[in-house]
C-alpha cells in the first residue's frame, strides 16, 4: 500500500515538475543582433575608418586604369601600334596590380569582421542564455541562414529586438562623458576702497 502512494506521490510530482519547466521556443536573427547593438555599430564604424584609405588607394588606382582606358579608346585612331601596345600592356598590369589589391583588401576586411563577430558573438550567446532563462524558454534558434532548418515562425517567436535592448543595457559600456571644464575661479571680491576723509 505504501509502493502505490509512494509512486502516486512521485507521478503528481513529476506531474508538477513538468508543468514547471519552460516550454516556449524563440527565434533571433544572431547575424542582425550582432550589427544592431551598440557594440557592433560602433566596431563596424571602427573598422569602416581604418579600412578607409585603403578604399581610397584602391578607388584611386581604378580612376587611373579608368582613364587610361579612355585615353587609348579615345585617341586610338591617332596612336601609333607601338604605343597602344605599350598603353594596351599597361592597363592589363595595372589591372592585374589592382584586382589582387581588391583581393587583399577583401580577405583582410573578411579577417577584420570575423574578429569582430568573434569578440561580439561570446557575449551575444551569454545574453541570450540569460534571456532565454528570465522569460521561460526552452529553446531558441538562429534563424539567421536563409537555408536553415526553420520554414515557419510566428512573429511572436522572435526575440531579437530584445535580445539587442538586454545587450545594450547589460553589455555595452558608453564611454565615459567627458568631465566638464573646470571653472574658471571666481575673481576675488576688490577690497572695498578707504572711505574719503571730509
Amino acid at each position: 500500500m505504501k509502493k502505490i502512494i509512494f509512486a502516486a506521490l512521485a507521478v503528481a510530482f513529476a506531474g508538477l515538475a513538468a508543468a514547471q519547466a519552460p516550454t516556449k521556443v524563440g527565434v533571433i536573427q544572431v547575424q542582425a543582433a550582432l550589427t544592431a547593438t551598440k557594440e557592433g555599430q560602433k566596431a563596424a564604424a571602427e573598422l569602416e575608418t581604418r579600412m578607409a584609405p585603403r578604399k581610397k588607394e584602391l578607388e584611386a588606382k581604378q580612376a587611373e586604369i579608368k582613364d587610361l582606358q579612355d585615353k587609348l579608346q579615345k585617341g586610338g585612331l591617332t596612336l601609333s601600334d607601338a604605343a597602344k601596345e605599350d598603353m594596351t600592356r599597361s592597363i592589363d598590369a595595372r589591372t592585374k596590380s589592382f584586382n589582387r589589391d581588391v583581393e587583399d583588401a577583401q580577405a583582410e576586411l573578411d579577417q577584420e569582421q570575423q574578429k569582430i563577430i568573434n569578440m561580439l558573438g561570446g557575449k551575444m550567446m551569454q545574453v541570450i542564455d540569460k534571456y532565454a532563462q528570465a522569460n521561460g524558454y526552452a529553446l531558441v534558434l538562429d534563424v539567421s541562414g536563409q537555408n536553415g532548418p526553420v520554414l515557419y515562425a510566428a512573429n511572436q517567436a522572435d526575440i531579437t529586438k530584445e535580445v539587442i535592448d538586454l545587450y545594450d543595457k547589460t553589455v555595452f559600456m558608453t564611454q565615459p562623458a567627458a568631465a566638464p571644464a573646470p571653472a574658471k575661479p571666481a575673481a576675488a571680491p576688490r577690497p572695498a576702497a578707504p572711505a574719503k576723509r571730509p
